[in-house]
């Protein structure tokens, strides 16, 4: 017997053993089962999700905490989904969908998931360099840049090609990035206890109150920003304080869809069902794996990306990222929080006015305030998060670790997906050299630190607002299947328990949907409304076919 088959037998038995017993046999037991939750936790709780959330605490304090527990509970309704249906029928989730339903449904959720992958890849190797340069000051020229950035591709590469293989090296390496990760969290949650324990002013009032969820920062901005826009209008005219409340609200809906998106990914649907099958779970297991989902993903990622919200909104919402002099110029400001203030400054009068240089621009007093608070902190700035728990030079090793653990186990997990779908793309197994040049289609990232200039943390959000406008793809896709009668046939939930799984699931497609609309409109105008109208009627056309061609024969 393999040790694959041999760790299904066991498995198997323990499920068997705690079948009839209590709910706390049962999760003692499950929790020691525990495995593709964990895995999704791995690419969930990476780089992106700890960069939205420190820029949602930056933007909104704590209004925004409310956002990422939200998205999470959707998410896993459809991670459980996706693993009920894969468990209950043993189809492979791209084929099922291709026969049951749509092909062009199918393939649009494979090509989607391996795009958003290549664009995820981006900010974690941005981020990898980011706080190699900044916090653990590894080097400081393009040509350090280039190597490290190339080291981290090797090493991500060979430790993906390793999988599945009992590699010794890849335990090792996995149980460094899970202590890397957890030193990181951990340290985040202290900075929140510490603080309640010092009584730093901060109210468990307010923050209780961020949990509760508002929608109104799609359109106003938070506000702590309201005495700053009055001033401005003030001082300044309508003009002004119109160009500072479009852009705080603009910001705030892209770290709003960012943190939304690095919550459940499409990327991480299409890796739940084929991690199921890799590891042999049948029928069985389908309690143990919306029980793993909840305690292996949810519960982790809420308790660290509260954590860090809460800390970054304490130390960094409505507080300046530098000083003026009194010519009202930044000191000691970074290049690139420089760069920042000097796009904000570009932004406000159309052009840098004559004179001055980027970030020299002397704002009127008030605009000048409010820029310094918007202008973007990169990860060196965000280390100093940590700071009252560990002190400067303690909090930029830990922060640097527990980010460059994040980034290389994300890059590891995008690879795995990208090998699995190029494999499903040729109907090959999931093995051999088309799955590890399949993974290749992640290394796309290693170009991110050098076509973006700005600050290194903030490439995440841009690219998981992108990835998130193709989730809707997924969840539409599941839904169906859930309720496709010739794919389930007797394992399909009946009852209440159907009604309430289904409106579940038709509230988390549907709110993605909107949403995902809602930020295509945004982004890209009528352009990319043609393009979702263009595959919905591609959809209708190949459905007709289809079913014309059922009829004929």
């Amino acid at each position: 017997m393999s040790d694959q088959q041999d760790g299904w037998s066991r498995e198997r038995e323990v499920i068997h053993s705690v079948k009839n017993r209590g709910p706390l046999a049962r999760a003692m037991a499950y929790t020691r089962l525990s495995g593709p939750g964990w895995l999704q936790a791995a690419i969930t709780l990476g780089g992106g999700s700890l960069a939205s959330s420190l820029y949602l605490g930056i933007l909104a304090g704590f209004g925004m905490l409310w956002l990422q527990p939200f998205a999470m509970i959707l998410g896993v309704a459809m991670l459980s989904c996706i693993a009920y249906v894969t468990l209950s029928t043993g189809e492979r989730p791209f084929r099922a969908i291709n026969r049951h339903i749509n092909p062009v449904l199918g393939w649009a959720w494979l090509l989607a998931s391996l795009l958003a992958n290549m664009v995820w890849s981006l900010p974690q190797f941005s981020l990898a360099t980011g706080v190699l340069e900044q916090n653990l000051g590894m080097f400081s020229s393009d040509a350090g840049r280039w190597i490290c950035s190339l080291a981290i591709l090797l090493v991500t590469v060979g430790i993906t090609w390793s999988y599945g293989t009992g590699n010794r090296g890849v335990r090792i390496y996995e149980g460094i990035l899970k202590l890397m990760v957890a030193m990181i969290v951990l340290c985040f949650i202290g900075v929140v206890l510490d603080m309640f324990a010092s009584g730093s002013g901060v109210s468990f009032g307010e923050i209780m109150g961020g949990f509760i969820p508002d929608l109104s920062r799609l359109s106003t901005p938070a506000e702590g920003f309201a005495p700053f826009l009055q001033a401005i209008e003030e001082t300044s005219g309508k003009g002004a304080h119109d160009f500072w409340h479009d852009y705080i609200v603009g910001e705030q809906q892209d770290v709003m869809l960012s943190a939304a998106a690095t919550a459940v990914g499409i990327n991480m649907t299409f890796l739940m069902g084929y991690a199921l099958l890799a590891r042999g779970w049948n029928r069985e297991f389908r309690g143990l794996a919306v029980f793993d989902l909840s305690i292996g993903m949810l519960i982790p990622f809420v308790l660290a990306t509260s954590c860090v919200v809460i800390s970054a909104a304490s130390q960094f919402h409505l507080k300046p990222a530098f000083e003026f002099d009194r010519a009202g110029a930044p000191t000691e400001a970074s290049p690139r929080q420089l760069k920042s203030y000097g796009d904000l400054v570009k932004a406000r009068f159309g052009e840098v006015p004559s004179g001055g240089a980027e970030g020299e621009v002397a704002l009127p007093e008030v605009e000048r305030n409010l820029a310094a608070f918007l202008a973007r902190r990169d990860v060196q700035d965000l280390a100093l998060s940590l700071e009252p728990l560990t002190g400067t030079a303690v909090a930029h090793w830990i922060f640097g670790l527990g980010v460059l653990g994040m980034a290389l186990s994300t890059i590891t997990i995008l690879m795995l997906i990208s090998g699995f779908a190029v494999c499903e793309m040729f109907h090959l197994p999931h093995r051999g050299w088309p799955f590890r040049i399949g993974c290749l289609a992640a290394a796309a990232g290693v170009l991110g630190p050098f076509f973006w200039d700005g600050a290194q943390a903030w490439l995440a959000v841009p690219t998981s607002v992108f990835a998130f406008t193709l989730l809707p793809i997924a969840y539409i896709s599941f839904f169906l299947l859930f309720n496709k009668g010739s794919l389930m046939k007797g394992h399909m939930p009946a009852g209440k328990t159907r009604i309430l799984w289904n409106a579940l699931l038709f509230f988390a497609a549907a709110l993605a949907t909107l949403s995902s609309l809602y930020a295509i409109n945004q982004k890209v105008g009528w352009p990319g409304l043609a393009g979702v109208l263009a595959l919905l009627a591609l959809a209708l056309f190949v459905q007709f076919f289809r079913k014309a061609g059922r009829k004929g024969s």
